[in-house]
């Protein structure tokens, strides 16, 4: 996997980052989701390096990225705090502008980063997400059945994250391995480093820690973005699995245009994991709607 791509390992505002740089034209940058790494994207980032130089990293917490300490707000986990990591690790690659793919929890960062930092953020495509606030705030019996983990890692601690790592590699594949295309989505090779980094220590916390932050601290600063009437300016494509709770709890498209002016989207034929149960028409979307 990769093998186009240079690892490089960025010092972030609270320790190492864990990147990969390839390819040659205008930055992309690509940020996976929860239980997963980057190498969520090894079925489209040899076509996007054809045309972009593709930076993917490691968020905080996860893949081989630092587990970094949190604190009784959350704040070491709150999505404005990891898009500081991306910056960071997009300036290091000489990138002040840039695109971002993003998939799940890296969605939620994408989010976060598109509104605090305007400037950088150039155009954006999401991967089955609705807005964090407008999920919470519309759960249904159905959403919380089918995203159950995110009621159980919001407790406090250290209940989650003890079951967590009694034995992560079973929470990994119940949480993937449940959804619609099973764990038959996955390849062997990108499993098997899912499971490796889920059992590196301090994973299990930082999950948690993940997603505490985002039924507190960050919807503090969602609840505040409204408020003020704050939308994303750019360019923003949503795409969400048609077999997947999102797009089946949710009404995607409106509740994006509630958060942003400039929105666009559709399902696609397959469950959550767009970027290895679809890669091919996640890379038609993606070479139609990113600039080179």
């Amino acid at each position: 996997m990769f093998e186009g791509f240079s690892s490089c390992e960025v010092a972030g505002p609270a320790g190492m980052l864990h990147t990969l740089r390839g390819g040659r034209g205008t930055p992309l940058l690509l940020l996976h989701g929860h239980p997963q790494t980057h190498v969520m994207w090894h079925a489209v980032a040899d076509e996007l390096a054809k045309v972009f130089t593709v930076v993917m990293m490691d968020l905080r917490g996860y893949g081989d990225s630092a587990r970094v300490n949190s604190d009784a707000e959350h704040q070491a986990y709150s999505k404005r705090t990891m898009a500081l990591d991306a910056m960071a690790v997009m300036r290091h690659h000489g990138f002040e502008q840039f695109q971002v793919l993003a998939h799940d929890r890296g969605a939620r960062v994408a989010h976060r980063l598109a509104a605090d930092h305007p400037a950088s953020v150039q155009r954006l495509l999401l991967l089955d997400i609705a807005p964090t606030l407008a999920m919470y705030d519309n759960t249904s019996d159905a959403f919380a059945r089918a995203y159950w983990h995110w009621f159980f890692l919001i407790q406090p601690p250290p209940l989650p994250e003890a079951l967590i790592a009694s034995d992560p590699v079973r929470y990994l594949r119940s949480v993937m391995g449940k959804r619609h295309a099973g764990l038959g989505a996955f390849v062997p090779a990108a499993l098997a480093e899912y499971e490796r980094c889920v059992q590196i220590p301090g994973t299990a916390t930082s999950i948690c820690e993940d997603y505490r932050a985002s039924a507190t601290i960050d919807l503090l600063h969602d609840r505040a973005d409204v408020a003020a009437e704050h939308r994303l300016t750019q360019p923003l494509r949503v795409l969400w699995g048609e077999h997947g709770a999102v797009g089946q709890c949710f009404d995607v498209l409106q509740l994006w245009r509630e958060r942003a002016r400039d929105v666009s989207g559709r399902s696609l034929p397959c469950g959550h994991y767009i970027a290895e149960e679809a890669p091919e028409l996640l890379l038609a979307e993606a070479l139609n709607f990113f600039k080179p």
